[in-house]
């Protein structure tokens, strides 16, 4: 089941740089900074930039919906005839993230909290 959109993560080059705009345009400080990933929170929302994202093929943002059985959900993607992009990762703490690329190659990602 689908519970809508959790996470919104953008591929950056120069996570600094990054940082100090989204800072500004969010009125907050990031509540997760490491050299990895820099996580801001909006409401119930992630706002995340990855620097390693354009190597890992993002090509842009990509927002992630979050659903109640990820395994299912991917499957139901794959069998609706979207291609597998990135199979379920667990990035810690139970949290698991996967994504998949419609027929216009747009990626579209899943996240199941734990």
């Amino acid at each position: 089941m689908v519970q809508g959109i959790k996470s919104t993560i953008y591929p950056v080059k120069n996570l600094t740089q990054a940082k100090a705009l989204y800072s500004k345009l969010l009125g907050a400080e990031p509540y997760f900074d490491e050299p990895f990933y820099v996580g801001f929170k909006v409401g119930d929302q992630e706002i995340g930039l990855d620097p390693s994202g354009h190597h890992e093929g993002m090509t842009g943002p990509v927002s992630y919906w979050q659903v109640s059985d990820i395994k299912e959900s991917l499957q139901l993607c794959l069998h609706s005839g979207a291609r597998a992009n990135q199979d379920v990762k667990d990035m810690g703490g139970g949290l698991l993230m996967a994504s998949v690329k419609d027929a216009d190659e747009n990626i579209v990602g899943l996240i199941q909290l734990p």
